[in-house]
């Protein structure tokens, strides 16, 4: 999600092969043998393989609304957030949301660990609308889609949960066009079908 949303707020088109994971064809293997989505393949060849490294490569190339920009605080400041997400946050996500993968892992704890991480986004949003200010910017949009997934897990219990801030963000990023704008449902890929581009070159989304 976050990749697409880098994408298309930059205006980069590239051609879209949708995937099962759990039935990944052969051309995605040779271009990525790590077998995780997304892989984007450049012209020159090269294949980037972690969704934050297509935000970065696609935003380096036309930041058009200033994502790079916080209004508060610095880009490095940001990545250092996003990484916070991507790394301790995004370990007990992964071991709330799929407990049943990891053996002896208590599905309850792990959440109670990302309740750290949701505290502390939830006390940054207690005084501007957004993780660095009046407009959403790169952090914003590469943290949410972590944060959907935590509360989509027990929607119940997120919405019950003493997150108000952090609700009400996440509601704003979710109905934000550039979220809107890249949940178009794509026919999955096989070899020889006609292109299909993202975004579509017609400008529909």
């Amino acid at each position: 999600m976050r990749a697409r949303m880098a994408l298309y707020v930059s205006g980069q088109t590239c051609e879209l092969r949708e995937v099962l994971l759990r039935d990944k064809p052969l051309e995605m293997i040779e271009q990525s043998p790590k077998a995780t989505v997304p892989v984007l393949q450049l012209e020159d060849g090269a294949v980037l393989e972690e969704s934050l490294e297509i935000m970065l490569w696609s935003l380096k190339r036309n930041d058009p609304l200033n994502w790079f920009e916080p209004e508060i605080g610095d880009r490095d400041e940001m990545l250092a957030l996003i990484q916070a997400a991507d790394g301790d946050f995004k370990d007990n996500l992964d071991r709330y949301k799929y407990a049943n993968r990891y053996e002896g892992e208590d599905s309850l704890h792990h959440r109670s660990e990302g309740e750290n991480f949701l505290t502390l986004l939830n006390d940054r949003l207690a005084s501007q609308a957004y993780l660095f200010g009046v407009k959403p910017v790169l952090a914003d949009y590469a943290i949410a889609p972590f944060i959907r997934q935590f509360a989509n897990t027990d929607r119940d219990w997120f919405d019950g949960a003493p997150y108000p801030q952090l609700q009400k963000w996440l509601d704003g990023i979710l109905t934000s066009e550039p979220f809107t704008a890249i949940m178009t449902k794509y026919p999955v890929w096989q070899a020889g079908d006609e292109k299909t581009y993202f975004p579509s070159l017609d400008g529909r989304g």
